[in-house]
């Protein structure tokens, strides 16, 4: 009897302990978190009722523009906060999303990572690299199984029959 490989989905390998930051935290603090964590990027939420809701998404590439726009043009009004600076909506995915799903996303869009949300709660974050590892952790395994399970080669399965011809 053949049995599949259950094909992963965001739960399986998505980071929980995650490091977010709050709307009103000024462009100045949000620099220092970043590199003080050593990231790129972090969620911008908001804590309801114990839930940690996902307001928008901010990175170094936003905290770049604001900086640079501060520095050039001068003191702004009014300041440069993570409300003011971050992606609103930001693209997220849920627990359930199965790996090709979410590598057909990284592929076609240039997102570093991607908050994964359920019901409007913030309750991981997934980069490329992780699903990079997930994949080629998900393809040894089925490649190896597959050769295992087809080793040595039934010839009548390879062979279409069709293209057989007699001289």
């Amino acid at each position: 009897m053949q049995t599949t490989e259950r094909i992963p989905i965001a739960s399986d390998f998505m980071r929980t302990s995650l490091h977010t930051v709050n709307p009103d935290m000024p462009l100045g603090e949000i620099i220092k978190f970043l590199l003080n964590h050593g990231i790129s990027n972090a969620p911008v939420v908001v804590t309801d009722d114990g839930r940690r809701r996902l307001v928008g998404f901010i990175s170094e590439r936003d905290c770049l523009a604001g900086l640079s726009n501060e520095s050039f043009f001068g003191s702004p009004a009014p300041n440069q906060t993570a409300a003011t600076l971050m992606r609103k909506h930001p693209v997220c995915v849920s627990p359930e999303t199965e790996l090709f799903a979410l590598a057909s996303i990284f592929i076609s869009h240039d997102y570093r990572h991607l908050p994964v949300t359920k019901d409007d709660e913030l309750v991981g974050m997934i980069s490329r690299r992780d699903i990079l590892t997930a994949l080629e952790k998900y393809y040894r395994k089925v490649v190896n199984k597959q050769t295992l399970d087809h080793f040595p080669p039934d010839l009548h399965l390879l062979m279409n029959h069709r293209f057989l011809v007699s001289r």
